[in-house]
């Protein structure tokens, strides 16, 4: 186990957390001493990482959950506060890339399916947690978020769209939250070698690209209670911190 712990005792949330960069993400905050709560829909991911949880010395709490059923996220609140009476790290991760198409061939099915995930589950986990975030000594927020939210390239209207609306939400939440002791960022990973990557870019050769592994610390050290920025995004790649 690495020698931080300073996650240690505290209880950090995880969506995605049965692959890819949730996955790594979900790790490294375990290996810096947090019980995560570990959300996903696919099991076996979930399954496999609580054994590599255990084998780092530390705890999760496993949920089974479509982020796109609202009243289930409002109960995964209530369920931790009853448990713990507060959340101290949120890592908003899940989402979908949905079709890369011309915007006039996308179906209207496609476009709310893409919104749900990337937007208004966002916005629920918002809307669940902030108490618990509140009644943390250092509540942090970090969105898994992508540089196509401000190219907007062609065909990429529809994950560009719903990564802009994700930024604007964590904006205005982190400007709420100035006088709070909670704060609220977005986190730009690159390209990962994940298989949203893989569906992205087909062609592309996988070896180029780094692990999720590579990217989680960076990630975790934004869910710190040490870590005092907010309503910033951090840019991995370049490394540079800015405003949103």
């Amino acid at each position: 186990m690495t020698q931080d712990q300073s996650l240690a005792g505290k209880v950090v949330l995880v969506t995605g957390a049965s692959r890819g960069i949730g996955y790594a993400a979900a790790k490294e905050a375990a290996a810096r001493g947090a019980h995560v709560v570990a959300v996903a829909r696919t099991v076996g991911g979930l399954e496999e990482l609580d054994d590599e949880i255990q084998e780092l010395g530390s705890t999760s709490t496993l949920v089974p959950l479509d982020l796109m059923q609202g009243d289930a996220i409002d109960r995964l609140g209530a369920a931790i506060f009853e448990r713990w009476g507060a959340l101290d790290g949120l890592i908003g991760n899940a989402g979908v890339l949905g079709t890369l198409s011309p915007m006039p061939h996308l179906a209207p099915e496609e476009f709310e399916k893409v919104f749900a995930l990337n937007v208004t589950a966002n916005f629920r986990l918002i809307r669940a947690m902030d108490l618990l975030l509140r009644q943390a000594d250092a509540g942090r927020a970090v969105f898994v978020s992508s540089s196509s939210a401000r190219s907007a390239r062609p065909y990429w209207g529809l994950y560009a769209a719903s990564k802009a609306a994700l930024e604007a939400l964590v904006k205005s939440y982190a400007g709420e939250m100035q006088t709070t002791s909670v704060r609220a960022n977005v986190f730009y990973p690159g390209a990962v070698r994940t298989g949203m990557r893989a569906t992205a870019m087909p062609g592309e050769d996988p070896e180029t690209l780094p692990q999720p592994a590579v990217i989680a610390p960076s990630l975790i050290d934004m869910i710190s209670p040490g870590y005092g920025e907010n309503g910033k995004l951090f840019d991995f790649p370049t490394g540079e911190l800015r405003g949103l």
